[in-house]
């Protein structure tokens, strides 16, 4: 007898891959469910009690409404606790830890996916197959000498650790603003440093922006604007101003916050069209099948490496509905609603 072929594989176990996987599991449908790492990983990697941008409902999935205390938007603990909650209320199977490293639709129609686990590499056979990735896999490299010194982070952890201490955050849009905030007020001594003119406003967060104004314009945060960070020691860093010299800035600690780039390993693999500069996978925005007969994507995947975010949790909600529309001619028992797009995240 031939190994056992599920209807659908779904890959990522992000919000929106936590849906799908709830939608499936009360159709009835035969499905297997891969995270390279742990579910909600990208949202783990926020800095302690980050806040949401988006208001509870708007990140709610799959019919369970998300409650917080004092009935404000969701910190990441309280979210990733949210999201532990949902697998256990409905039972989800999860292969986490097992990054999915190859995919290809064999000349029979049937997929094969290739894991990697502990015991070495397994294959998976599925009639369909959803890439619900992420675009957030990896951060953005400056490609600048020193960069890969100890003390130079792409991600940024618990403020804690910059107590008086001289930090560099290099960047300028949600990120680099909320970090650069919370260390200072954590009694960091914070230089930023931005390769924009002025701080592009609509990607901050509304009630960071007013403070971080503030403390610029008072030099409580010395803040370079046209200016490019190009070699960094273990004891200072250089920078690059646009209209005048170049400035020798001391550091103990560089954060680099510039954004994240998306892994399209698998979508090369499976033979997925990509295109224009984020590199977006081409899909009927009808169905969310991709160029690849009954290969899907869906969740922040569909918008590839972005650099002006417009895909987020809240305006994914759809694509559950599309697919399971598409693969099965259902509606998920719980409808699920798209809602407008919002600012940057994290």
């Amino acid at each position: 007898m031939g190994r056992h072929t599920y209807e659908v594989a779904v890959v990522g176990a992000g919000p929106i891959g936590i849906e799908l996987a709830v939608a499936l599991k009360r159709a009835g449908i035969d499905y297997v469910h891969f995270d390279a790492r742990q579910i909600g990983y990208t949202i783990s990697w926020y800095a302690p009690q980050t806040r949401f941008f988006s208001s509870n409902e708007r990140i709610a999935i799959a019919g369970v409404p998300l409650m917080t205390p004092e009935q404000g938007k969701a910190t990441r603990e309280q979210y990733l606790m949210y999201l532990r909650a949902i697998i256990e209320q409905f039972d989800l199977q999860v292969r986490t830890y097992e990054p999915v490293i190859d995919l290809h639709r064999d000349a029979d129609g049937i997929f094969t996916i290739v894991s990697r686990t502990t015991q070495g590499e397994q294959l998976t056979r599925a009639r369909r197959v959803v890439l619900a990735t992420g675009g957030t896999d990896r951060p953005r490299k400056l490609n600048v000498p020193g960069e890969d010194l100890p003390h130079v982070a792409h991600y940024f952890g618990d403020p804690h650790q910059y107590f008086h201490k001289k930090l560099l955050v290099i960047g300028g849009k949600n990120s680099a603003i909320e970090a650069a905030l919370r260390c200072h007020h954590a009694g960091a001594k914070v230089t930023l440093s931005y390769r924009g003119p002025q701080l592009p406003e609509p990607s901050i967060k509304y009630w960071l922006l007013p403070e971080i104004r503030s403390l610029t314009q008072a030099h409580r945060v010395r803040a370079y604007f046209s200016s490019r960070v190009t070699k960094i020691t273990p004891t200072s860093a250089t920078i690059e101003l646009s209209d005048g010299p170049t400035v020798e800035v001391e550091t103990d600690f560089v954060l680099v916050q510039i954004g994240f780039e998306q892994d399209k390993t698998v979508f090369q693999k499976a033979g997925v069209h990509l295109e224009g500069g984020p590199q977006c996978p081409v899909y009927d925005h009808a169905t969310m099948m991709t160029s690849v007969p009954d290969l899907y994507v869906a969740g922040t995947a569909v918008g590839g490496t972005q650099e002006k975010f417009s895909v987020f949790i809240e305006n994914c909600h759809e694509h559950v509905t599309r697919i399971m529309r598409s693969m099965f001619g259902v509606d998920p028992e719980v409808s699920c609603v798209s809602v407008g797009a919002n600012q940057e995240e994290s």
